[in-house]
């Protein structure tokens, strides 16, 4: 079964953290059976979350579930945007499948609306 936590030890994510340019950076990853498969690295900030890093082993679902938790995390702080700064370019890709940023984009805007839309489309049924 799948569990995602917050990792409060800096240790295997130095370089994420270095790259962030000094800012407090949390992780949360991913657990299957007890086995890390996944994390994802993010700041809060005023206006916005920024996404540095992740890692979702390939699996689009797991990269679902990693990227809507740290926007649920970001609603709850009255947070509408999140950022995605990537080292890694092909890091996009999945996040453009699932239509978390546009094609030509690094932005998940009004993220609140987008939480939400999921209830929307079962009401329009």
């Amino acid at each position: 079964m799948l569990e995602i936590r917050e990792n409060f030890s800096p240790v295997g994510y130095e370089d994420i953290i270095a790259a962030a340019g000094g800012k407090a950076v949390h992780v949360t990853e991913a657990f299957d059976g007890g086995e890390k498969n996944g994390y994802i690295v993010y700041s809060y900030e005023k206006e916005k979350t920024v996404v540095y890093s992740y890692n979702d082993g390939g699996d689009i679902m797991l990269c679902d579930g990693l990227v809507r938790s740290v926007m649920f995390k970001s609603c709850m702080k009255g947070i509408e945007n999140v950022v995605f700064e990537l080292n890694d370019e092909s890091g996009y890709e999945n996040l453009r499948r699932l239509k978390f940023i546009s094609a030509d984009g690094k932005i998940s805007v009004n993220i609140d609306r987008f939480m939400n839309g999921c209830q929307n489309c079962k009401n329009k049924k």
